[in-house]
């Protein structure tokens, strides 16, 4: 880790004073190359971004479960992926320049592209290629190193046929391998960092990917700071740029209080605030910043029930649940029009989703009467009790949503309407992680954000088959979500495989095994205009590879 660290003085003025600091620490020197795409009209070549974020997460072993929502942000500037996934789905090459499948499903081939090293001089080849797919599927769990929650768990096998060609073999068809190529948590990275331990892994200045910057600087808790590559010469068509990167460094800075953030901004002082509140993008759009709310492909914002957990082993009490919230009074309250009400357990971007907006009607009469069923009776102060006990639910607010707390406090109110004792703790970022698991023994709703390409990967994970994740805690014990598991699984066209998604939605939801809150819109950008360029992917992270500062 570098002893190079900066602190937020009190005075907000103060802040690039202090993050430019940083810019001393780099004595990186690489061969420089012609960029092939022209910097925006009135903006240059060169210039620094700084990024003011409210946290970097727990740890930076780089393949480990699943990347949090905040280091996505910096692997997305450090490493590549085969394959490149747009804000709309759309999967094309990147470092894979093409592949082709078997009839099946079951085999892949890769082609790579050739020239391409990462930033200790180690060629990103076939065999660097199978070595980081085997740690995606199998991880090194002994040693603290967790599979790709996501990475499908059909994998059996992958060869290097030759230094620019990869064979990828599956148990059972795999539709949705390709896509998951270009998964935020499927990143590329060189072998001898994957080789070293686990205490060297988590050290980000140690890591090396091929992507179009470099690490200079980071301190803990602190700060990051990249700076540009300039022997990069491979990124994704999909972005118009495939060249070095315009902008000589990005530095992420922690700044925790999201007011102080976006006044930066606005002073000058800084680029980009990143999770600003929903109230103030209005005013902000209005006085002239880049507002960005972009919608990620994956689950909408949610909680997954501890079905082992009582009461919400009884159906009838899940289905109160699903029918006591109003979703609609989330939007109008807490967020803008830029939300949308969820119409299912994943969100109405991501193919093969459907709408089972019928199953998530805010119906109070129909709660009650499924709780009177149930035996839970109302007496003093409105709460509910049975056998003695009050209905109880404990959320636990996720701090990767700045305005979960918000509204975990407005269903809160929803609830105790119908006959619900609901409290709310909050932690931050690493004690959450310690704390608080899905499918834990304490924890009755886990709170779901969390991004995937392929909808068909889905399913692998709600149980525990295969090393799946067991979201609702029943194990093998639901023949029917098996089932529909199963077929999905095996399902060797999307064709047959949409049919049985949307029979997993009605049914996951009837069973209130999941209840939506709002279509999630997790990663809130606010804009200096004197930024251009940026992208966004089908994860909804911000990519300065492409962007400018004016001139």
């Amino acid at each position: 880790m570098s002893a190079h660290g900066v602190r937020l003085p009190p005075s907000r003025r103060r802040l690039l004073t202090a993050t430019a600091a940083l810019a001393a620490t780099s004595a990186l020197r690489l061969p420089v190359l012609a960029a092939n795409a022209a910097v925006p009209g009135g903006f240059r070549d060169g210039g620094d971004l700084v990024f003011l974020i409210d946290s970097l997460g727990p740890t930076w072993i780089p393949n480990n479960s699943a990347i949090s929502s905040f280091q996505g942000h910096v692997w997305g500037h450090v490493t590549d992926k085969l394959a490149y996934v747009d804000a709309d789905g759309k999967v094309s090459p990147w470092i894979a320049t093409g592949w082709e499948q078997n009839s099946d499903a079951t085999e892949f081939t890769l082609h790579l592209k050739d020239g391409v090293t990462f930033s200790d001089g180690t060629p990103l080849d076939a065999s660097a290629v199978v070595a980081n797919l085997d740690i995606w599927y199998a991880g090194r769990i002994k040693e603290g190193i967790n599979p790709i929650g996501l990475f499908p768990k059909t994998y059996d096998h992958a060869e290097a046929v030759d230094p620019t060609t990869v064979k990828v073999v599956f148990k059972a068809p795999t539709l949705g391998f390709i896509p998951t190529l270009g998964y935020h948590g499927s990143i590329l990275i060189s072998p001898k960092t994957l080789a070293q331990p686990v205490a060297q892994q988590a050290d980000l200045a140690r890591t090396s990917g091929s992507g179009p910057y470099l690490v200079a600087a980071w301190k803990e808790g602190d700060f990051v700071k990249l700076i540009k590559r300039k022997d990069y010469n491979w990124g994704p068509a999909a972005v118009g740029h495939t060249g070095p990167a315009h902008l000589d460094s990005i530095t992420y800075k922690v700044v925790t209080e999201p007011s102080l953030r976006v006044s930066a901004v606005q002073s000058g002082q800084a680029d980009i605030a990143y999770s600003a509140s929903p109230q103030e993008l209005k005013s902000l759009k209005e006085a002239g910043f880049t507002i960005a709310t972009p919608r990620y492909l994956g689950f909408v914002n949610g909680w997954a029930i501890n079905t082992k957990l009582a009461p919400y082993n009884d159906v009838k009490v899940r289905q109160a649940l699903q029918a006591g919230i109003n979703r609609q009074e989330i939007i109008d309250t807490v967020y803008t029009p830029d939300w949308k009400l969820a119409t299912s357990f994943i969100q109405s971007n991501v193919p093969g989703a459907t709408d089972h907006s019928d199953l998530l009607a805010y119906n109070p009469r129909k709660a009650e009467t499924l709780l009177d069923e149930a035996g839970w009776i109302k007496g003093r102060g409105g709460i509910r009790t049975k056998d003695g006990k009050p209905l109880s639910l404990t959320l636990y607010s996720n701090p990767y949503l700045a305005t979960a707390k918000s509204v975990d406090e407005l269903i809160a109110q929803q609830l105790g309407r119908i006959g619900w004792k609901v409290d709310i703790r909050a932690y931050d970022v690493v004690t959450y992680g310690q704390k608080v698991t899905i499918g834990g023994p304490a924890v009755p709703a886990y709170e779901v954000t969390r991004s995937f390409i392929d909808a068909g990967t889905v399913a692998g994970i709600l149980t525990d088959a295969n090393n799946g994740e067991n979201w609702f805690a029943l194990g093998e014990s639901d023949a029917t979500l098996n089932d529909l598991r199963d077929k999905i699984a095996g399902a060797r066209s999307v064709e047959i495989r949409n049919p049985l998604l949307d029979d997993l939605q009605r049914y996951v939801l009837e069973q209130g095994y999941f209840i939506p809150r709002t279509q999630i819109v997790q990663r809130i950008y606010v804009q200096s205009p004197k930024i251009k360029g940026e992208t966004y992917n089908g994860i909804a992270y911000a990519s300065y590879y492409t962007a400018a500062r004016s001139a």
